[in-house]
């Protein structure tokens, strides 16, 4: 009962009964990515009349988070390509690191030396810093 609740009433946790009505009516799997978010599209590819292009949408896997969104998926999310991560064979290069979502407002966001969150106490000040006033 729980589950049907908040698949009911909430949408930042994985897809609405709403969502999964639609999906099931009018999408097409496309495919997954490396964090478990599925991606859809209008079946067979059609252009939405009201929209002129194809719908696309994901259902993300857990908490709905728009930077869980692989930078591949992202171009094919707002058509800046038209072909999908899982329909053509891309390589990444040696250099570029796997995608990682923003972390800013979990316990695992960046934290500056300087920061009181960082280290508990914030370091003494060096006397390195004059205050700027006006007129000189």
């Amino acid at each position: 009962m729980k589950l049907f609740l908040l698949k009911f009433f909430t949408w930042w946790s994985g897809q609405t009964f709403g969502t999964q009505l639609w999906t099931w009516r009018f999408g097409e799997l496309v495919g997954r990515d490396e964090q478990g978010n599925t991606y859809y599209r209008t079946k067979g590819g059609k252009i939405d009349p009201t929209l002129g292009f194809q719908r696309r949408w994901v259902v993300y896997n857990g908490y709905a988070e728009a930077t869980k969104i692989p930078p591949d998926w992202h171009g094919w999310m707002h058509h800046t390509v038209d072909v999908a991560p899982t329909e053509e064979s891309y390589t990444p290069r040696e250099w570029e690191k796997p995608h990682v979502p923003n972390l800013t407002g979990t316990p695992a966001a960046y934290r500056p030396s300087g920061s009181t969150l960082a280290s508990g106490r914030r370091p003494k000040a060096t006397g390195d810093y004059q205050a700027w006033t006006p007129g000189n």
